[in-house]
């Protein structure tokens, strides 16, 4: 698709270039109709339309699915008129800005419809939704899945399709197709089957590692949409850390290089095994370096299948931080020398091993901050005078940051939910003695949710950033905060 995007950029100075594109973009559609079949063209526009607009509802992605195939029916026969698709996808537009339009909804829709002809096209065909922050889609029970199986097989199939989707759009498409084919021929079959039960669960065991892969693939490709290739680096970079803070910088600095290589050439990737190939590559070259070290990386490694091995690598708790020699702070030199952020980047990978519970949102605030602090004193005037002056800021707000979310969800990670709970009940009843009830327990579902999204590793990036900015803000004591 990569060329249906540069022609946007030819028509604004080669106008003759218009009718090529048109042509370009109507033989893909046609090629990849008459390929696969109306039905498979169906399921992939359905796929890929409720992967873009992951915030739209079924309907709307009905509409969209149902003119986009009928399009496709009409004009990509033998014999259709050349100019039949153009025409047929210039009323598309039209009626995706109209005021009226059934399609799914984006704020950007408005910009889009000030343009014309095929320019108009291409905007409104780049559009899409951001990613879900929480993953919505709850598997319904054996029965359930047969009930609405056989009551409409097709809607059954649509409805999962797009809910499933819609919930892990940020996993590579080759995996989404993969995983929605594996399970919709794990019911058509179940479903059909004299021992119901016993077929589900030999399907769902032969069906977990796909599960996984999409499951994993969904949370790191969020992460590195949001993050980028940097910032994905040291946060792998982090967790690690965290996990096994004996573990040198420069033991775990290139798997950390390496994850993101992973990420970066699989997230958006057409090729079929691209995230199982290279995550497997990957978690080898991890079980190499670590199990040695930590015998919980040695049992997780053990396993034989390495998808299952990766899952249960990620899943590890944060480690108790060991006794490490006092902490040396980077120079002013360093900082603005050539290796600035790799400095930076060691000092904060030296700060987690010894905080090990202060998530990966939290540490990536620290990251930002550092990047804006480097990027704004070693262009300055004078920089050792403004980097003092954002230590001297950083330093008076660094330690109580990193102790009271150490403390927080370190309890988190130690004790069961509902003692946690109790945890926090009892420490807000001392801090806020006047409370109602009512609002004490708002308060305390508020911190506990806040908890269990995200304490862990794996939180929801751009959710648990608005999160943490709003403690932020709510405790700066002199109204700005060099961590915001």
């Amino acid at each position: 698709w990569g060329c249906v995007c540069c022609c946007l950029l030819l028509t604004s100075t080669a106008p003759d270039k218009n009718q090529h594109c048109r042509a370009y973009v109507r033989d893909k559609v046609c090629q990849e109709f008459k390929t696969v079949g109306k039905d498979d063209f169906r399921t992939l526009t359905l796929i890929m339309n409720s992967k873009k607009f992951s915030n739209a509802t079924f309907e709307e992605i009905s509409h969209l699915v149902r003119e986009i195939v009928s399009l496709a029916e009409t004009c990509c026969t033998d014999g259709a008129d050349p100019s039949c698709y153009d025409a047929g996808s210039s009323a598309l537009s039209a009626k995706s800005c109209g005021p009226d339009s059934p399609f799914p909804a984006h704020p950007g829709t408005a910009a889009c419809c000030v343009h014309q002809g095929l320019e108009q096209k291409l905007c409104l065909a780049a559009l899409q939704h951001p990613p879900r922050q929480l993953p919505h889609y709850i598997e319904p029970s054996n029965e359930e899945l047969c009930q609405a199986f056989k009551k409409d097989p097709k809607d059954f199939a649509d409805r999962f399709l797009y809910e499933y989707v819609s919930s892990y759009g940020q996993a590579p498409l080759p995996v989404l197709l993969g995983s929605t084919r594996n399970f919709l021929s794990m019911v058509s079959t179940c479903c059909i089957s004299s021992a119901p039960t016993v077929c589900f669960l030999k399907e769902k065991l032969q069906r977990k590692t796909l599960s996984l892969l999409t499951l994993m693939s969904n949370r790191a490709c969020s992460r590195f949409t949001v993050y980028g290739k940097d910032k994905v680096k040291f946060s792998y970079l982090t967790m690690l850390a965290q996990m096994i803070p004996s573990a040198s910088f420069e033991d775990l600095s290139p798997l950390a290089e390496d994850a993101s290589e992973v990420f970066a050439q699989c997230c958006e990737s057409v090729a079929e095994d691209c995230m199982q190939k290279k995550l497997s590559e990957h978690t080898a070259k991890v079980c190499a370096a670590l199990s040695t070290k930590d015998e919980r990386f040695a049992d997780c490694c053990a396993g034989k299948d390495i998808m299952q091995n990766y899952f249960c690598i990620t899943a590890l708790k944060p480690a108790t931080a060991p006794k490490l020699p006092e902490l040396q702070k980077p120079t002013n030199k360093h900082l603005c020398g050539d290796d600035g952020a790799l400095h930076a980047r060691r000092y904060m990978f030296e700060l987690s091993r010894r905080h090990t519970n202060v998530p990966d949102v939290f540490l990536g605030k620290l990251y930002d901050a550092s990047e804006n602090v480097i990027r704004e004193c070693c262009s300055a005037k004078d920089a050792s005078a403004c980097l003092d002056s954002k230590r001297q800021q950083v330093g008076a707000e660094l330690p109580t940051f990193l102790e009271n979310t150490n403390q927080f969800c370190g309890q988190y990670n130690e004790m069961n939910f509902l003692d946690f709970k109790k945890r926090l009940r009892d420490s807000m009843k001392k801090t806020m003695p006047e409370a109602s009830p009512e609002l004490l327990t708002q308060l305390v579902d508020q911190r506990a949710d806040f908890a269990s999204t995200c304490c862990p590793a794996n939180s929801p990036p751009l959710y648990c950033a608005a999160q943490v900015t709003a403690y932020l803000e709510s405790t700066c004591k002199q109204g700005s905060c060099a961590l915001i």
